[in-house]
Order: C-alpha cells, then sequence, then structure tokens
C-alpha cells in the first residue's frame, strides 16, 4: 500500500517553498570541482587505485565482511591497519567505524553516561549532536569557539565532563582553539574530544591532524578521524586508548550492530596512508593554494572566514541568493555549492569553496577573479 502521511507531505511542501528542498544529483565532470573533500586528490588519483587493486589481488579475502565485527566481520588485516593507524595518530588505540557519522554517534551516545556533562561547540557537525542526543548525559551547546562562554557552563558541570569540538569547523574552515581548550579542559578535568573530519590527511606528518601538528595528542581524550576526505577512501576510527577501545567494542551500538567494513576497506586505508607518506608534498601544495586563494580574493570577508584550511566561505545570506550565484559560477566553469538554511542559519547561507591538490594555480586564480567580479 502506498500511503504518505500528512505530516511528511507539509514537510516536503515546506522545504520546496523555502527553497532548500533537497534532492539527489551527479557531479558535472565537465566543471571545475572547488566543492568536493577531495583536499589531496586521493579519491581520483590513478595511482592510488592502481595501488589498492593491485594489493588486494593478492589478499586471499572474502568480498564482504559478512558480519560485525564481534561475529564474523574480524579479520588480522583489521587489527593490524588499526594498530598502524593509532601509531601513525600517536594514540594506544584505535577502533575503525564504517563512517565518521557513526564514529561520533557510536561515541556520544555511549562514553558519556547518565549524570554527565558534554559540552559541544554550537557549530558542531550533526553527527556529533545526534550522538550527544541519543546520550543519557546532558548535552549542553557553548557559542563557537567562546572560551568564555565555555568557562562559564563548565562552572556548573555535573558528573564527568566532555569537551567536544572540531578542529576544522565543516561548514565554516575555521580552527578549534586546541590550546586551549586543553588547558580548559585540564582545569576543570574535562575530557577533551576532537573530530579531525576535515584535517585528516591535510595536517599533521603523514597525515595524522592538527592534534598531533600541535603536539596536543598526549592531553586529549580522543580523535575521532576520517577517511573519507582528504584520504580519499572511506570508513573512519577513534582514536584514544586500550580501555575506551575495549568499552566501545563492548557497547557501542554502530559498532556491534552493524556489518563491518570489508578487507578491502582496510587495505584502501592502510594504502591511502602509505601513498601519503610517499607523496609528502602534497600538503605543502594544497597549503600553497590555500595562501594563493587568500591572497588573490579580494570580497570582504570577516577575519574568521579568512582560512587556513582547504575550506572557504563567502556568506550569501538568503537560499536564493546563494543559489543564483552558485549558478553563475557554474555557467563560467566552475562547481562550487551553495549552502542552504536549514544546514546553516537562516541568514548565514553562503557559497563553500574547497581547495584541492588538482587545481592548477591559474584555476583558482580565474575562480577568485570570477567571485572578485560578481561580489566585489
Amino acid at each position: 500500500m502506498h500511503k504518505n502521511t500528512k505530516k511528511t507531505d507539509l514537510q516536503l511542501i515546506k522545504r520546496g517553498n523555502l527553497g532548500n528542498k533537497r534532492s539527489l544529483g551527479i557531479q558535472n565532470p565537465t566543471l571545475i570541482d572547488f566543492c568536493s573533500n577531495d583536499y589531496l586528490g586521493f579519491a581520483k588519483s590513478r595511482e592510488l587505485k592502481n595501488k589498492i587493486v593491485s594489493a588486494y589481488g593478492q589478499l586471499d579475502s572474502k568480498n564482504g565482511a559478512t558480519g560485525s565485527r564481534l561475529l564474523t566481520g574480524n579479520s588480522e588485516l583489521a587489527q593490524q591497519v588499526e594498530q598502524e593507524l593509532a601509531a601513525n595518530f600517536g594514540f594506544e588505540s584505535c577502533l575503525v567505524f564504517n563512517s565518521g557519522y557513526t564514529a561520533n554517534l557510536g561515541f556520544f551516545s555511549s562514553v558519556p553516561q547518565r549524570g554527565d556533562t558534554i559540552f559541544y561547540d554550537e557549530l558542531s557537525h550533526a553527527c556529533i549532536k545526534d550522538g550527544c542526543r541519543l546520550s543519557l548525559a546532558k548535552a549542553i551547546p557553548f557559542k563557537h569557539n567562546d572560551l568564555d562562554d565555555l568557562e562559564r557552563k563548565l562552572k556548573n558541570a555535573e558528573g564527568e565532563i566532555y569537551i567536544a569540538c572540531e578542529s576544522i569547523y565543516s561548514m565554516d574552515g575555521d580552527f578549534a582553539p586546541l590550546a586551549a581548550l586543553c588547558d580548559l579542559s585540564e582545569r576543570y578535568d574535562a575530557s577533551l574530544i576532537v573530530d579531525e573530519a576535515h584535517s585528516t590527511g591535510a595536517f599533521g606528518l603523514n597525515g595524522a591532524g592538527l592534534v598531533a601538528q600541535l603536539e596536543l595528542s598526549a592531553r586529549v581524550f580522543a580523535v575521532i578521524f576520517t577517511f573519507g576526505k582528504a584520504m580519499g577512501v572511506h570508513s573512519a576510527c577513534i582514536a584514544s586508548n586500550a580501555q575506551i577501545r575495549e568499552y566501545l567494542i563492548n557497547f557501542s551500538r554502530p559498532f556491534i550492530y552493524t556489518t563491518a567494513p570489508s578487507d578491502f576497506d582496510f587495505l584502501s586505508i592502510r594504502m591511502a596512508f602509505e601513498h601519503l607518506k610517499q607523496n609528502p608534498l602534497l600538503q605543502q601544495v594544497l597549503h600553497q593554494h590555500i595562501d594563493l586563494f587568500n591572497a588573490s580574493l579580494q570580497v570582504k570577508r570577516d577575519s574568521r572566514y579568512i582560512s587556513r584550511s582547504a575550506v572557504h566561505v563567502i556568506l550569501t545570506p538568503g537560499n536564493e541568493n546563494a543559489k543564483s550565484l552558485a549558478h553563475l559560477l557554474s555557467n563560467q566553469g566552475y562547481d562550487v555549492r551553495p549552502i542552504l538554511s536549514p544546514t546553516v542559519k537562516v541568514g548565514q547561507e553562503r557559497l563553500r569553496i574547497c581547495l584541492h591538490t588538482f587545481n592548477a594555480t591559474e584555476q583558482v586564480i580565474s575562480l577568485t577573479q570570477s567571485l572578485n567580479s560578481l561580489l566585489c
């Protein structure tokens, strides 16, 4: 029986009227990519693909995991890769999840307990917020990167205290004040959890992220690393101590009750990090493009949006305004996507621009020239 509820119908109608109804599309290969999270170009790297396929051909593995890690889905390769990741990131242990979303969901829904308090940056990704909603702990947002607001709220915390942030914010491109957050977490005996989704691969020795680059790993309780952005493959992991790994295996429902990543996934993670070790200058190329973009763009931006990451935003308030500007850029050959409310707050709609190693210098300059012409 085909039946829609009145509520679902009304919600979709409302979305359409607001100009933010979502639909699936396929990326136009004729446009210059300034929108994907493939910061190092690994997702489209033929060289990396060949390495993965060649190595996989030498494995005697099943096509799929066949079950959860606790049943038939575990393997020697999975455990070896987790040990390699822990060593690379500077933590005692790692546990791989199917995605960054499920890793955050799995951590925040299980580790903080009833009577505990989670403080999370108001611009944290939806998966952190959703994990907090599933938790029995009290979850309280603090103003974005506002240490004074966080400290005021920490004074009234109950139970064990957790502080959650992203190292680089996905819709803003700005950095969390990680060293200051470490100081604050130590002052209040809190555990700091950092999501490195947009810094994994792009920052730190061998792609170990900003926490490692700033030499803060020993001061951070747990870090979520994702492999579907700069690393160009899939899955994610939680890096922490051995006890937290054991706890997640026993109590994290998104880990326990799902089919495990296959050996192909684990091998792809290994080969992606080996590829980065063999091509360390890729990070330098990316950061040269970031500097070039900032130097060439004349559009007025708030200082916090002058990003040192691969993610750059230009505020274009209004859904229709953001879509119109993205369409104009598309007509000029650039794939730049509008970010609409409710993904961001009403009035803070924007263009989100992602820079990559495979963008030619001339392409970066020509994009900034187009933006300058449209917005200055």
